[in-house]
């Protein structure tokens, strides 16, 4: 207790030592018009991918897109969300990898007991209908 009395003495404050990150960062307008322009690119060539139905195979156009989503969700967190790895010393990052951990077991976990259910409880046919117990 009399250390933290000796040092709030000295004009020292120990507490707000560990907050100094420097000046948040903000973007310029040009920033924001480059992430825009790059969104409406990230959102247009998936659009005519779609419609002029660039690829015979939908499961290919399905995984381009996909891949297109997830640049974009890149370029709307560090344009306009001002994430990286330096921001708020670091906990932004560590809330986003948790966060895609959560969304990824979420997702998996619903794609699996789909699959099962769909597989393991089609409707029969007539024929197996009258062979029940």
């Amino acid at each position: 207790m009399s250390a933290h009395i000796d040092t709030a003495a000295h004009g020292h404050d120990t507490h707000d030592d560990h907050h100094d990150d420097g000046p948040v960062s903000h973007s310029t307008f040009k920033g924001y018009m480059t992430g825009f322009v790059l969104a409406v690119i990230l959102t247009a060539i998936p659009f005519w991918l779609v419609m002029g139905k660039a690829f015979a195979s939908t499961n290919t156009t399905s995984l381009i897109i996909l891949g297109f989503a997830a640049v974009q969700i890149v370029v709307h967190m560090i344009y306009f969300l001002h994430m990286d790895a330096k921001s708020e010393s670091g906990w932004n990052m560590l809330a986003l990898i948790f966060t895609i951990v959560l969304v990824v077991i979420t997702l998996a976990g619903s794609l699996w007991v789909m699959y099962h259910m769909n597989t393991n409880m089609m409707p029969m046919s007539v024929h197996d209908m009258k062979n029940m117990p």
